[in-house]
């Protein structure tokens, strides 16, 4: 499934306008989940990308976002810490929750994972909460400056080195990391967990991941990553990731009302359009069926999907094909293959000589039809007849006339 990501923002409890990219499937998402970056790092970075982009692969629409003061996000990352990156993934679910929908996963990548767990408590919709290398306290993330604890608590600050960046962490810092009772927060979730971990991690040993799990309660679930590193840095594990998310989520998590309740209420034969969140992007369902239209990029689109132009022609031909074929069965001829092609353009009205207008321009609809079998040229010739008989070619040849009339649609509900 072809999928669209979305630069946004939102801003957290201090006014701080957070930066944000929401990866979505080309259609209605299923759901909506939050994602948590690792420490120091973005939302760009390459687990939250791949992740994020193959879970909106799958339906889902996700949210990721760079904590204060980092990626592309207001704020001095100095003046940070654990407790203002919970208070930031509860602003971005109040985000979602507004515009979008309440996110029912959080996902949280390392230290983010430690944060995903203690903002759970926040977001009541949520249902499911996933660690993926996380530390089984937040306290964890002290040996990544070990060397500079002192300083900080003698000065005050320290800059401190973390994956070749240079980063301003303050007393503060470490003081808040104390204040947190990572055990009992994980005892108290009330959601369903899935620990992922991979016992290799060079960066979040593999005994944190014992340390989440055993103060769970169940539901709970652990599975391990085998080969991955901490950043999960080859894609296919972030693939494997997101594969194993979303087969366990689905187990918690009921998709049924995720349907348009449009599509079961349609009688046959007739469709209802959906706008998209892109500028040309939509979604039209039929009683049983859901399809994507979309403009080319050189006229703005997002090129997700066929043309308005390309179903039309995509009708013409297949409705010709269905026809051959059902009238070759019932002639009991020997008609193997059908091959068909079809354009469209415009053209002026007195270059066309079977045209009955002679003036301005007309639509022109080219089709290229070859069938083989054993057929003798009588039955070919009767074929290329019965080509001009299809249902949808009469449609488009013969008098249409389109009424575009106001109808009723159920109210949105007041504010």
């Amino acid at each position: 499934m072809k999928t669209i990501s979305k630069k946004t923002v939102f801003e957290n409890e201090d006014g701080d306008r957070l930066a944000a990219r929401l990866d979505l499937p080309a259609t209605k998402p299923r759901a909506y989940a939050l994602f948590a970056h690792c420490f120091t790092c973005s939302k760009d970075v390459a687990a939250s990308a791949r992740i994020s982009r193959e879970l909106a692969a799958h339906g889902w629409g996700v949210l990721r976002f760079d904590f204060t003061g980092l990626g592309n996000s207001e704020g001095d990352f100095e003046n940070t810490n654990y407790s203002s990156n919970v208070e930031d993934l509860i602003s971005a679910a109040s985000f979602l929750r507004r515009e979008y929908g309440a996110p029912v996963l959080l996902i949280g990548h390392s230290l983010g994972g430690a944060a995903v767990l203690a903002a759970a408590a926040h977001i009541p919709e949520v249902l499911c909460v996933v660690t993926i290398g996380a530390p089984g306290t937040p306290r964890h993330v002290r040996h990544l400056f070990s060397d500079s604890v002192g300083e900080i608590q003698k000065s005050g600050h320290a800059a401190v080195s973390i994956a070749g960046r240079t980063f301003r962490i303050k007393r503060h810092f470490l003081e808040d990391l104390d204040l947190h009772d990572a055990a009992e927060r994980i005892r108290n979730l009330g959601k369903a967990l899935l620990v992922l971990h991979s016992p290799s991690d060079e960066i979040v040993e593999i005994e944190n991941a014992r340390k989440i799990y055993d103060a769970a309660k169940h539901p709970k679930s652990f599975i391990a990553l085998p080969d991955s590193d901490h950043l999960l840095s080859r894609r296919q594990d972030a693939a494997y990731v997101a594969g194993v998310i979303v087969a366990w989520v689905s187990r918690y998590i009921d998709f049924s009302d995720a349907e348009p309740e449009t599509r079961q209420s349609l009688p046959a034969g007739t469709i209802r359009l959906q706008e998209g969140d892109t500028k040309y992007l939509q979604s039209v369902l039929t009683s049983d069926h859901e399809m994507i239209v979309d403009e080319p990029a050189s006229i703005g689109g997002g090129n997700l999907g066929p043309g308005p132009y390309d179903y039309l022609l995509a009708a013409l031909v297949s409705c010709t094909s269905v026809t051959l074929r059902m009238y070759a069965d019932r002639k009991g001829w020997s008609l193997d293959d059908i091959r068909m092609s079809a354009s469209h353009r415009r053209v002026h009205a007195d270059d066309c000589a079977d045209c009955e207008s002679g003036e301005g321009r007309i639509d022109e609809i080219t089709v290229e039809l070859e069938v083989t079998g054993d057929l003798d040229e009588t039955q070919r010739s009767r074929l290329y007849e019965i080509a001009q008989l299809c249902p949808v070619h009469k449609t488009l040849t013969t008098e249409t006339k389109i009424r575009i009339q106001g109808a009723r649609f159920e109210a949105p509900p007041q504010q």
